[in-house]
């Protein structure tokens, strides 16, 4: 991915800009869905703007009102974005959230966000709709995106929709492009709820000026002729400002799926993608044991290659200034390995050149062979894949982000592709290191060393991609933003190469590999509930799957001390047990947030120590002191 600014179609608003694609690309294709193995339907930019204006009319129709907020529930498609045109040209704003969604989480965000009109993917998801309706205080009207959902009384449909919206432009309607007209950079573009540390779901509110900030900011070029795959959930931010940069650029996007992805890798060829650090793990997984199971020379010239391509392009991305530096280099120690880096790309130059053609060349065609690249979000990306894919040329840049941020704050380019760090800052934003004790500033510092570059902390910042704060939650959007300054809750260091290098979090809530959000307090809480239990703590940042630190009960087991229980493989085991039992789906938690794995600790968490005054545990603490044992949770 080249370091150009980006030249796709903008506006002051999406709508705006929506429409402005529809006029430059016309029937250039916007998005494909897949119909069967190998075959995609694309639907046109053309198109797509006239079903939005057509949905949006008859929503106007309907009596959505400028500034309204209409659910969209659904997973990936293309009627998902038909749906969010209409919402938007008629001037409101969505409310998305995918088919996983659970009945609690529906009942109180469609209450929560004040929403009349909600649309639903499928039958299955519209009779728990229908179930929870004497509980939905403002919920008037249901819309079923599916064509072949049978008929349900007061449920309407969303072809029929847009073709009654079709009728009515016919006859000279156009109260669409009024509301088009008079939408404001400030008006609300999304509300996307994201969990609390309550466990309660926040919204975050997004404007159209947050999200047109993340287009025009774009670091590297997309083109009319890139094709973007599609895999990520479409109601997060991070792929949904991928999809929008995709529709500014005349590209087109094909959706696709776990199941599919490696048949639709071959078949569409794709040239960008957005991405999660499992996929790219599980990717690395199967090449290992591919390359395991081969034949033992294919077994050596692979791993010759590899080691030839580390020393190589190992090398220039030194001489490039793409090596990690938290602690500044100085002249003599640049000159001398500057020259010993210049040596060894020198010497092994030949063998790559010649091992890069005819075996890694291949390796390449399994993302399909014309892959430009990818930014992979959502979790951190482990170092060792991080490198593997870089080293063999398929480039995985990092970003980083959040909802609260539109999401990007930072993101790695090929002129800044710094391994080990999610790149420089995104144009226009500004950041800060707070240390973690005293909130003091440590970058920007000009009292510090090189301005405190190196310096972990607390990562705060500050640009036109911060939201406007949570809806109806003015406490907690106090407690994270204040003067324009978004705390991220992420500790992090600001390296001398100017790139953000994320170390951790210091507030408590866990990424999985996979991008899943956990709130850990309900989990403990939980399992607390046991009386073998007497603390814990839950782990598994940037990891597949959750795992538990606990502090067993000396008074139901019976022993002097904790530390005499810790080896105890039966009590592990029973502890493991009731755990299973509390954290389970019978009592309302997730698949993802069951506890897979448990580590016995020696001591009993302290007030001073593993503790806050109020009894709070302090994560960043554990997970440094117990580093080896959460290390041991996951081989």
């Amino acid at each position: 991915m080249s370091t150009l600014t980006h030249k796709g179609v903008t506006g002051r608003s999406i709508a705006e800009m929506y429409k402005l694609a529809a006029e430059r690309y016309g029937e250039l294709p916007a998005f494909a869905k897949r119909l069967k193995s190998c075959v995609f339907q694309p639907v046109s930019y053309s198109d797509l703007y006239d079903y939005g204006l057509f949905l949006g009319t008859a929503l106007i129709e309907l009596g959505v009102k400028a500034r309204d907020h209409v659910a969209l529930l659904s997973d990936n498609r293309v009627e998902w974005n038909i749906a969010d045109y209409g919402i938007l040209l008629a001037g409101a704003a969505d409310v998305p959230r995918g088919t996983d969604v659970t009945n609690q989480e529906i009942e109180y965000i469609l209450n929560h966000a004040d929403t009349e009109v909600v649309f639903v993917e499928n039958k299955r998801l519209l009779e728990r709709v229908i179930a929870l309706m004497p509980k939905l205080e403002k919920v008037r009207q249901l819309v079923s995106m599916d064509s072949q959902c049978p008929p349900i009384e007061g449920v309407l449909n969303l072809k029929g929709l847009i073709e009654k919206g079709r009728e009515l432009r016919e006859k000279g309607d156009r109260q669409i492009e009024e509301r088009m007209n008079a939408i404001d950079p400030e008006d609300l573009f999304t509300l996307i709820y994201t969990s609390g540390t309550t466990g309660t779901p926040k919204g975050v509110m997004l404007s159209h000026a947050n999200m047109i900030s993340q287009v025009e900011s774009l670091p590297f070029s997309i083109e009319p002729n890139d094709r973007l795959l599609s895999i990520l959930p479409v109601w997060h931010s991070y792929e949904r400002i991928f999809q929008m940069i995709a529709i500014s650029s005349g590209c087109c996007t094909y959706f696709t799926s776990l199941r599919s992805l490696a048949d639709d890798l071959k078949t569409v060829k794709p040239t960008m993608m957005a991405s999660a650090p499992r996929l790219w793990e599980n990717l690395y997984l199967r090449i290992l044991k591919n390359i395991r199971e081969s034949h033992w020379i294919r077994r050596g010239l692979f791993h010759t290659a590899y080691f030839c391509s580390r020393m190589v392009k190992g090398s220039v991305f030194f001489l490039q200034g793409k090596k990690i530096d938290l602690k500044g280099r100085n002249l003599f120690e640049s000159a001398g390995l500057g020259c010993f880096h210049a040596l060894r790309a020198i010497l092994f130059l030949a063998p790559y050149i010649a091992l890069n053609a005819v075996v890694l060349e291949k390796l390449r065609q399994i993302v399909g062979g014309s892959f430009k690249g990818t930014v992979s979000g959502g979790g951190a990306l482990q170092p060792h894949v991080d490198e593997f894919f870089n080293y063999i040329g398929i480039p995985v840049q990092e970003g980083y982000g959040l909802t609260e941020t539109s999401p990007v704050i930072a993101v790695r380019t090929t002129q800044k592709l710094v391994i080990g760090t999610v790149g420089p800052l995104y144009k226009d934003t500004e950041v800060r290191i707070l240390d973690l004790n005293t909130g003091d500033i440590l970058y920007p510092n000009p009292s510090n060393q090189n301005e405190g570059r190196g310096l972990k902390g607390e990562i705060h910042v500050r640009g036109p991609q911060v939201m406007k704060g949570y809806y109806k939650s003015p406490d907690a959007t106090e407690k994270v933003l204040r003067d324009g300054w978004f705390n991220t809750g992420d500790i992090g260091i600001f390296t001398n190469n100017d790139c953000l290098k994320i170390v951790g979090r210091s507030k408590d809530t866990i990424v999985l590999l996979n991008g899943e959000n956990i709130e850990p307090i309900p989990i403990e809480s939980k399992i607390c509930e046991s009386p073998l239990v007497d603390q814990c703590m839950v782990v598994g940042q940037d990891q597949k799957q959750l795992g538990a630190l606990v502090v067993p009960s000396i008074e139901v087991f019976q022993a002097e001390s904790v530390a005499e229980l810790s080896d105890r493989a039966d009590i592990r085991d029973q502890i493991a047990a009731d755990i299973r039992r509390l954290v389970s789906r019978e009592n309302g938690f997730k698949a993802f947030e069951n506890i897979q794995e448990i580590a016995l600790l020696p001591k009993a968490f302290e007030i001073g120590d593993e503790l806050t005054n109020t009894f709070k545990i302090k994560r960043h603490v554990v997970e440094k002191r117990y580093f080896s044992v959460i290390l041991g949770l996951y081989p």
